[in-house]
């Protein structure tokens, strides 16, 4: 069966927001939590930094349904330039009020609400925001109870 999971990079914060994310959600991750050291030297490719070792290569966890988060400790030391931006959000879309308000509580603790759940013109109930590990989510539930 086909599938789409969203991938998330981070600058050495993987792990803090995976745990975050999986006492939220009450899942487990697939398989364990890669490392940077469980891969094998590659040629031509300078020695992995000692302060590098540790970071996440990969996790992955499931959410809601069928749906999985990945992601990864992305670094400069790396050559990556994560930039932190606007441009992904998760939408969730629980099944139901009290299950979006706990998801939205949750989430949203210690981060930015940049639209608190509200009913919305299109019928559903809604919200926005950004965690405290700078991940845009919103939350849209078109039950009525």
């Amino acid at each position: 069966m086909a599938k789409v999971s969203v991938y998330l990079n981070f600058n050495r914060t993987t792990e803090a927001a995976f745990l975050f994310y999986k006492e939220v959600f009450k899942t487990e991750f697939i398989g364990d939590i890669a490392r940077m050291s469980d891969a094998p030297p590659q040629e031509g490719m300078p020695p992995l930094a000692e302060a590098d070792k540790d970071l996440v290569m990969h996790v992955a966890l499931p959410l809601l349904g069928d749906f999985v988060l990945m992601g990864t400790d992305a670094t400069d030391s790396m050559g990556f330039k994560l930039i932190q931006g606007n441009n992904v959000y998760i939408n969730l879309e629980p099944d139901t009020r009290a299950e979006t308000e706990r998801l939205f509580a949750a989430l949203s603790l210690g981060g930015v609400v940049e639209m608190p759940l509200q009913e919305m013109f299109w019928g559903d109930y809604f919200g926005s925001f950004k965690d405290k590990f700078g991940t845009c989510w919103m939350i849209n539930c078109s039950s009525k109870e």
